[in-house]
């Protein structure tokens, strides 16, 4: 009877150790910690890839550049203006041929009217509803913008600057007052180097390779000093070879370009 008493006692302590066991082990069970996904944003996600990958497709202003080269190295050897500052302003204030003066007036130049008797343009600028030119065509704009500079004495000094000098013509076309903004020649003489505008002033070494004429009749728009940077003599030569003590001309006049010795 004992034995059999001693043995139900040690039967219920193995089955009170084995339940304790199973109890502990229940407790050492850690829960794996739930697992937090953070989606990203999927237009930030998309808009940092594009910002790092995005190449575009066409450049508005080389576009620009292929498209009027031609006309701003033809202005240069007829008025002596460089192609570089030519091209820089035109990209400039036309916004690359994309501002509305360019697109419904095809005024490249911001040229306001000034006494202008043709077509005209009202745009906001410095006041409100300006007055510009209004062209038929591009290449009127760059001839209008040649004549502008080569007529008005205010604009003089340009002409006395080297043709490769495009940092000189970008200053004193401010300091000649074409431009109010203070940083004007700055943003063109940034425009040029970026693009290398300046490759097209050297392009007037081919056509001034050509034979000069034995002399030249005066045309409209044209001024001695234009007549000097076309055929690359010194002004002052000019004045000696044709007898003239300013640089007063006239429609029709023939100007002697070769020594008549």
């Amino acid at each position: 009877m004992k034995r059999f008493a001693l043995l139900i006692i040690m039967i219920c302590l193995i089955l009170s150790c084995g339940s304790r066991k199973k109890i502990v082990t229940k407790k050492s069970e850690v829960k794996k910690p739930t697992e937090v996904i953070v989606k990203k944003d999927p237009k930030t996600d998309e808009l940092s890839k594009e910002s790092k990958t995005y190449s575009p497709k066409s450049n508005s202003t080389e576009a620009y550049i292929s498209k009027y080269k031609n006309i701003a190295v033809s202005e240069m050897n007829t008025y002596g203006i460089p192609a570089s500052i030519t091209l820089a302003q035109g990209i400039l204030e036309s916004g690359s041929g994309k501002g509305r003066l360019a697109k419904e007036a095809n005024n490249h130049f911001g040229i306001k009217c000034h006494n202008w008797k043709g077509d005209k343009i009202y745009h906001d600028d410095d006041r409100s509803q300006e007055c510009f030119r209004k062209y038929k065509d591009a290449s009127t704009s760059f001839r209008d913008h040649s004549e502008f500079l080569a007529k008005r004495k205010r604009y003089a000094n340009l002409f006395k600057l080297r043709r490769n000098d495009y940092k000189g013509w970008a200053k004193e076309l401010r300091r000649a007052g074409y431009a109010t903004d203070k940083k004007y020649p700055q943003k063109l003489i940034s425009i040029i180097e970026r693009y290398e505008l300046f490759k097209y002033d050297n392009e007037v070494a081919i056509s001034e390779a050509i034979p000069i004429p034995d002399e030249h009749i005066v045309v409209k728009g044209d001024t001695l000093y234009s007549i000097s940077k076309r055929y690359n003599l010194p002004l002052n030569y000019l004045k000696q070879l044709n007898g003239l003590q300013d640089s007063e001309i006239q429609i029709g006049q023939v100007l002697y370009l070769k020594s008549r010795e």
